[in-house]
């Protein structure tokens, strides 16, 4: 029985034209921050204002480091930035309590080792190639 593998799960689906859920999400966020900003300054300090946010909020929705989105990758570096740097690894001794017994040794038997002499050989090929009577 045959059935169809889902392939190009690890991509998102695309709604709005090439946009997704989340570039949608950024555009609609940069639309409303641009909007209250321009109801609330003059038209110089909009467009002075306007265009880094713009630009924060299309690096936000479009750009992808690494295959990443924006928002993970700077939470990375964040990670990367306030976690230490050297990892040391400290082994602190097992306590009395926690060993377990000490077990003895078992010996085990040395097989003598096996020869196997011309003639013998020759009769097992003989056998394994069905020529045993012959």
């Amino acid at each position: 029985m045959m059935s169809s593998v889902p392939q190009f799960i690890g991509i998102e689906d695309k709604i709005v034209g090439p946009l997704t859920w989340k570039q949608l999400g950024w555009m609609i966020g940069m639309g409303a921050v641009l909007l209250t900003l321009f109801s609330y300054v003059d038209t110089t300090l909009f467009i002075v204002a306007g265009i880094p946010i713009a630009l924060l909020f299309l690096v936000f929705a479009f750009y992808r480091p690494n295959g990443f989105s924006f928002t993970t990758f700077i939470f990375y570096a964040f990670l990367f930035l306030f976690r230490p740097k050297i990892a040391v690894w400290k082994k602190t001794p097992p306590k009395l309590s926690d060993r377990e017994p000490v077990k003895q040794k078992v010996e085990i038997p040395v097989i003598a080792e096996k020869r196997m002499d011309r003639e013998k050989l020759i009769a097992l090929a003989r056998i394994l190639d069905g020529q045993e009577g012959k």
